[in-house]
């Protein structure tokens, strides 16, 4: 009978109910969840806005950097071997950029003076083209014997200014007549007018023939780039006043003399 009473109690008490302690678990548990499911949340809360903030310095990085962009870029680049032009500014058009690189090419091939064509859109820490130039020179040939014959044509499409400076060899062979003319005639003649592509292309033309010994093309004139007058001078003005008053006092005395004309014909008959 012992072993039959124990057994029921065994029963009785896997059937009996949950405690105030069980109860509280269980309701415990939902709880835990809700905090845990609430903490991811937070987190990715923090993640998204830090996500957000590093893509907003990222765009402005990437917005400010290409002012300037272009100095570094030129100093920073390895010493060029195929390419001759480089359009930093992005002015040039297709046409342009593969007539300057076969010239540019077949003038290294035949004289053994190498010429770098280069355009950028302003100059941010170098006040002077001709300063940038040499630097850039003396950074991508950086013994006199590598840089003697080595020359650069830089153009600045924001300033409309520009400089041709290189090796030793390079500036005597030009000759500085024909950069000074370039610089004052040819670069700022051309970019005022917005023609970047025939700027590049008659520099380019003139040094060509300066170190192969051909008749050197004239710079171009100022007159041939002057824009056409818009506006009207004050004599002109004056004069067109002049006319339109004459016209204006006309038409009035005819408004008045041709009804008292037509009004007398009438009033004589009768």
């Amino acid at each position: 009978m012992s072993s039959v009473t124990l057994q029921a109690h065994q029963l009785s008490s896997l059937k009996r109910p949950c405690t105030s302690s069980s109860r509280s678990a269980a309701v415990s548990r939902p709880q835990r969840q809700t905090v845990c499911r609430a903490e991811p949340t937070l987190r990715e809360n923090i993640a998204q806005k830090i996500a957000t903030a590093g893509a907003a310095l990222c765009l402005t990085a990437g917005i400010a950097a290409p002012a300037i962009a272009g100095e570094f870029d030129l100093l920073g680049m390895e010493t060029p071997t195929a390419q001759y032009l480089i359009d930093d500014a992005g002015v040039l058009n297709k046409t342009t950029r593969k007539s300057l690189n076969n010239t540019l090419t077949s003038l290294e091939s035949r004289t053994g003076f190498r010429l770098e064509a280069v355009t950028l859109r302003k100059l941010e820490f170098e006040n002077d083209a001709f300063a940038l130039g040499d630097k850039v020179i003396e950074k991508w040939y950086p013994t006199k014997e590598q840089g003697d014959k080595k020359g650069i044509l830089l153009v600045v499409t924001t300033g409309k200014d520009g400089a041709v400076t290189g090796g030793g060899g390079f500036l005597r062979a030009v000759g500085d007549e024909l950069i000074d003319s370039i610089i004052s005639e040819n670069i700022p003649t051309l970019t005022e007018a917005e023609k970047f592509n025939e700027a590049l292309t008659s520099c380019v033309a003139r040094i060509e023939a300066k170190l192969t010994g051909q008749k050197v093309p004239a710079a171009p004139s100022r007159g041939e780039q002057e824009r056409v007058r818009t506006y009207k001078t004050k004599s002109e003005t004056n004069n067109q006043r002049t006319v339109f008053t004459t016209i204006v006092v006309v038409l009035l005395v005819i408004a008045f003399i041709v009804p008292m004309l037509q009004f007398y014909g009438y009033t004589s008959k009768n």
